[in-house]
């Protein structure tokens, strides 16, 4: 397997409606490995970005991200035609399928917090940053609950 995009593809996304609210997805700040046959199956790790805050599930320097982290990606609709390894409840992946964002989702909610209740954010599951793990320990970090939505973040808010 190798690493998705450099390092693993440690990466953030926003997505601003009118209301300017910004929300940043933590899954896609997990670092990731793919197929080296074929880059059509991706494997996620508990392995965080540098910069991820694993309590508030938000990137420690949003503002510099892009300039600190070589392989920070920016999503917008335009990119994601071209990235294919997002999460099923990614709310690029849902908007561009014209369903409808799922009720923890802040820009629903309103409340930050409601991804936590949810279950569907990395808080408490982080095992250690890029920093920590060594790119050839990656495989042994591989786990499958980012792809995995919980019963509890199924059910209408």
């Amino acid at each position: 397997m190798r690493k998705k995009g450099g390092r693993g593809a440690s990466l953030k996304q926003e997505i601003r409606r009118s209301s300017g609210a910004d929300y940043e997805y933590t899954y896609v700040q997990l670092n990731k490995l793919e197929e080296e046959e074929s880059a059509d199956k991706t494997y996620y790790t508990d392995v965080g970005c540098r910069l991820l805050d694993g309590h508030s599930c938000r990137c420690s320097d949003y503002q510099r991200r892009l300039d600190l982290v070589e392989d920070c990606v920016r999503l917008t609709p335009e990119s994601l035609k071209t990235i294919k390894w997002l999460p099923p409840s990614c709310a690029y992946v849902l908007l561009a399928e014209g369903r409808d964002l799922y009720w923890w989702h802040p820009l629903v909610s309103g409340d930050p917090d409601t991804v936590h209740i949810a279950g569907v954010s990395v808080r408490g599951r982080v095992r250690a940053t890029e920093l920590e793990v060594p790119d050839e320990e990656l495989e042994d970090h591989i786990v499958n609950w980012p792809l995995k939505l919980p019963r509890r973040a199924r059910r209408r808010g």
